[in-house]
């Protein structure tokens, strides 16, 4: 089989990089916007599958980002995650890749959706407002799967992962999501002996987190399905509050100081936990629990810090 692993250079795209290399049969290929493959653009995408010719494609590539990005860069998060997207679902069909699994996220179900949320309540109410162009976009690559399969019969379909953590994630201070923004905040605070870290928020929703080699094993295992659901949540189908995945992250740095709390910041969604049981009947479970998981996501903060190669 030979797999194009779009994004291969973000934290999903390694996980799926590395998952991969690890099977036997399997051909990689993956190309970089320094190479040449940008993948807003139809005609660079179209060229590339044109001379490539993979049998399999894994959408992994997105412009991502936590609430801050997400809210102050509506425009970019919408036209580019739709771009890309467009790109390369109808780029592989026009090119005859036989089977490609989109990536999305557990942000395209409503913001007030029942919990856990099924994949049934897609677009039943309205959308957390602080990522709603986000969600917008991979509703929209979630959809051309579906109808691409619907009327053409092509394999196409898609998995909504949960949030996500792991090696090579995005340590930026203000555009990060919470667990590396965490991670960077408690080990900044260790390294310059603070007493307290503020933390955003009220400590009060509740998410579900899934470290990232778990993701990729779950695109695996979704790939020797001969017939999948057209989307399919990928989670543990467990959370925590954050003010409980703070406290796991400073234990994991080692930080003793003050944990408080700065309620004027926003808190997102209430809850996000996915209905898992349609990927659990199927055969499949995670593997990394979450304090295992944070443990060895900052021991991976550590190494490539140490390298020059962290993204911040």
């Amino acid at each position: 089989m030979k797999l194009f692993v779009a994004g291969h250079q973000g934290m999903v795209g390694a996980a799926l990089v590395r998952r991969f290399q690890a099977e036997p049969g399997v051909s990689l290929v993956t190309r970089s916007r320094r190479d040449g493959l940008d993948l807003t653009s139809q005609s660079a995408v179209a060229a590339f599958y044109a001379a490539e010719k993979p049998d399999v494609a894994i959408i992994a590539a997105a412009k991502v980002g936590g609430i801050h990005a997400n809210s102050t860069y509506p425009a970019e998060f919408l036209y580019e995650n739709l771009a890309i997207a467009a790109n390369c679902i109808h780029g592989a069909y026009t090119a005859g890749v036989k089977r490609v699994l989109f990536l999305g996220s557990s942000c395209i179900y409503p913001k007030l959706a029942p919990q856990p949320m099924p994949e049934d309540c897609l677009l039943t109410s309205a959308l957390e407002p602080t990522n709603e162009a986000y969600a917008i976009a991979k509703i929209a690559g979630l959809k051309l799967t579906q109808y691409y399969r619907q009327q053409y019969g092509v394999l196409y379909h898609s998995a909504m992962p949960t949030n996500l953590y792991g090696p090579a994630d995005n340590y930026h201070p203000l555009n990060s999501h919470v667990l590396p923004a965490l991670i960077r905040r408690f080990h900044e605070a260790k390294e310059a002996g603070k007493a307290e870290v503020v933390a955003w928020g009220s400590g009060s929703p509740r998410r579900e987190f899934l470290h990232v080699d778990d993701l990729a094993d779950a695109c695996a295992f979704l790939l020797r399905h001969a017939n999948p659901p057209d989307w399919i949540n990928v989670g543990t189908g467990t959370d925590v509050t954050i003010r409980e995945l703070t406290e796991l992250v400073a234990h994991a740095v080692g930080f003793s100081g003050r944990i408080t709390w700065d309620a004027s910041k926003p808190d997102g969604t209430p809850r996000k936990l996915m209905d898992v049981s349609r990927l659990t009947a199927l055969g499949w479970q995670p593997r990394i629990g979450l304090r295992e998981g944070i443990e060895r996501t900052y021991a991976s903060f550590l190494a490539e810090k140490a390298a020059g190669t962290l993204r911040a």
